[in-house]
């Protein structure tokens, strides 16, 4: 009976759908692009579950070390954000390996990937494009708990706009707001989202410094980019990226059509691909983050079992393999591997 079931567990194994990697069709348009561009192209994508952080730091140094040094290099960018702190090691790493950053921006570049274009000498953006503000979000292991028994992000300026409601319809003087909303977050949270905010106009600051030497002009582009908008998610389109400061133009319309052809066959990559044994046992995998230049792709692939404990009425992964991986092309041939980060 044992050895059944170990074969059953081979057979599912070997049935689990994997993601498509789109690397031929993917290097005709990079290597096309970067001919009309005049400039390598890097690209770096996340599907929606993807996200900025630290590791896609080591990641671009691997593809960077494969394509050294550049005189201009176009950072091809989609993603909804992450970690600030990582878009500011990003840059500082992409401006050891060129002179010029130029981002371009054919559909979503949020939160942290918006941090990332502050650092570039100009952004070329298409009709579709879009930035949006970088004010802070915290999730900490004292936040409130949602109804799905999950912590959920605050941010300074919901607690802020709280307090100044409080204060506007002249609530008794006597009494301290702070009393009343203490019981629903916990101080240390507030204290926690409040140097975080500080945080992000400095990581924005440090990244305008790149190419902007007026203190004044960088400072009052990351404060709008940190507090004017009314929510997080606000798309700052074009008009409005020129208002705020940020040197910006259009893509043009041949550009902005292989970019999003790029994008496609990026999302075709990034699909989930779920497979369903039963009732309680699936396997996931999923390519999240995605980079790529000249004959260099790398990517990480969450690659896992999961296990429904019904006492729980949760999911739980069993079996992670999930890893960054890597393609580079030496003449006709293509080698894979393992990129181990830690």
């Amino acid at each position: 009976m044992e050895s059944n079931g170990k074969s059953g567990r081979k057979n599912k194994a070997n049935k689990a759908k994997q993601p498509p990697i789109l690397f031929d069709k993917t290097q005709a348009i990079i290597k096309d692009l970067t001919e009309k561009l005049g400039g390598t192209l890097v690209t770096y994508f996340n599907n929606p579950r993807g996200s900025v952080c630290h590791d896609d730091v080591l990641a671009l140094f691997e593809l960077l070390e494969k394509i050294g040094k550049q005189e201009k290099i176009y950072l091809f960018i989609k993603s909804s954000g992450g970690n600030g702190q990582a878009s500011l090691r990003i840059v500082n790493l992409l401006r050891q390996y060129c002179d010029e950053v130029i981002a371009v921006i054919p559909l979503e570049c949020a939160s942290a990937a918006t941090m990332v274009t502050l650092g570039a000498n100009e952004i070329l953006m298409g009709p579709m494009a879009y930035l949006t503000s970088v004010d802070t979000s915290l999730t900490h292991a004292l936040s409130p708990i949602d109804r799905d028994n999950d912590r959920v992000s605050v941010s300074l300026d919901e607690l802020n706009r709280v307090v100044r409601l409080w204060q506007a319809q002249g609530s008794d003087s006597s009494e301290n707001p702070y009393q009343q909303l203490f019981q629903h977050v916990h101080p240390l949270v507030i204290g926690a989202v409040d140097r975080a905010e500080s945080l992000s106009i400095m990581l924005c600051k440090e990244l305008l410094a790149y190419h902007i030497k007026e203190e004044q002009v960088a400072e009052q582009i990351a404060s709008t980019l940190n507090s004017k908008y009314p929510s997080h998610g606000y798309p700052i389109l074009f008009e409005e990226a020129q208002r705020i400061g940020l040197k910006v133009n259009h893509l043009t319309p041949e550009i902005n059509t292989q970019l999003l052809e790029l994008n496609a066959l990026y999302s075709e990559m990034g699909q989930r691909a779920t497979t369903d044994f039963d009732d309680t046992h699936a396997h996931g995998n999923e390519i999240l983050n995605i980079w790529e230049s000249t004959d260099v792709l790398v990517y990480y692939q969450q690659d896992k079992d999961w296990f429904y404990r019904t006492e729980e009425r949760r999911w739980i992964s069993l079996n992670d393999n999930s890893s960054w991986r890597r393609m580079h092309k030496k003449g006709n041939k293509v080698e894979k591997s393992i990129l181990h980060i830690s």
